[in-house]
């Protein structure tokens, strides 16, 4: 190094610039050429055949083409994402494993739950989004009403009404749903919007939640949506209104986000963040999202999606009146 400085302190302008511009080209393809030590897994926070499910592993998929790393996928099901980002949360800080979820089940649990879960939200390294949800509920297409409050009027005449629910933030709109209206409702928890579509079809529940997974069944004539669940209307079904729409102050507004152990190393964040920047753009992932949520890739990047979950806790606490 002695040697290299005196060589630079004795060189013409023009020289060391060239040096520099010659060291910076040979730092930069080391930096992009990481990859994992070994096998690079993605694991799910929901059971296999649900949108989020869907998405993860075509995301998977484009990835491990793109960037040539060996990566598998593994569904990791419990609470709606809690189980799944409790374990990464306690891994040792190696860029192995990332975590893709759903945004609300964590931040109602953040909220309601603070003190008895095994982490923070500052206990990940954030790397993206794929794409925000667009939630409906649905039913039978011989379900006996066709709105959320011919719904609230037929469990009220029939004294309850079996209502599935795959994450704890649907739980808790129906509960909102349940005390504002005064209607007792029979909650049936599944693994998540797949086992949900099949419970409906299978005449065990009436209706339930679906973030997407109703679609073929909806334009096979078998389902029919109830209400959305967002802040604003479906843009798919602008016609339906949603549970604000029907006098119930409560919504939720989910995003399919990615994680990983808080501490993990730098130059690997910056290559996993950007290998799933790169996956969002191809055709692939843009037509199975629009397949399978009706919605575009969205990523918001590692300190955008930080910063869609800081101001999710917020607004969980003011939408639960906390």
């Amino acid at each position: 190094m002695n040697i290299l400085k005196t060589l630079l302190s004795k060189a013409s302008p023009v020289l060391v610039a060239g040096a520099i511009s010659m060291m910076l080209f040979i730092a930069g393809p080391a930096a992009a050429a990481w990859k994992p030590d070994g096998t690079l897994t993605l694991q799910i926070g929901f059971g296999a055949g649900g949108s989020t499910d869907t998405l993860g592993r075509v995301l998977a998929k484009v990835m491990k083409e793109q960037t040539g790393w060996n990566i598998i996928v593994e569904n990791k099901t419990g609470g709606g994402g809690i189980a799944m980002f409790t374990g990464i949360a306690k891994m040792p800080p190696r860029g192995k494993v990332i975590g893709l979820g759903v945004n609300m089940p964590v931040l109602v649990n953040l909220v309601r739950r603070q003190n008895e879960l095994a982490f923070k939200l500052d206990s990940f390294d954030y790397l993206g989004t794929i794409s925000k949800a667009e939630l409906a509920l649905v039913a039978a297409s011989d379900a006996p009403f066709d709105d959320l409050p011919g719904m609230i009027a037929y469990a009220k005449q029939q004294g309850t009404l079996a209502v599935a629910f795959g994450a704890p933030p649907q739980k808790l709109l129906i509960d909102v749903a349940a005390i504002e209206t005064d209607t007792n409702f029979n909650l049936v928890t599944t693994k998540g919007g797949a086992e949900t579509m099949k419970l409906i079809l299978g005449g065990q529940v009436m209706v339930g939640f679906s973030s997407g997974e109703h679609f073929p069944h909806a334009e096979a004539g078998k389902m029919k949506i109830i209400a959305g669940a967002n802040a604003k209307r479906l843009s798919y079904a602008p016609g339906v209104g949603t549970f604000v729409d029907a006098g119930i102050n409560a919504y939720v507004d989910p995003w399919y986000y990615l994680a990983t152990t808080k501490g993990s190393d730098a130059v690997a964040l910056n290559a996993i963040s950007k290998a799933i920047g790169n996956a969002l753009k191809a055709p692939e992932m843009k037509e199975i999202a629009r397949n399978t949520i009706k919605n575009d890739p969205l990523n918001l990047g590692p300190s955008g999606t930080r910063k869609m979950m800081v101001d999710g806790v917020s607004n969980v606490r003011i939408l639960f009146g906390q």
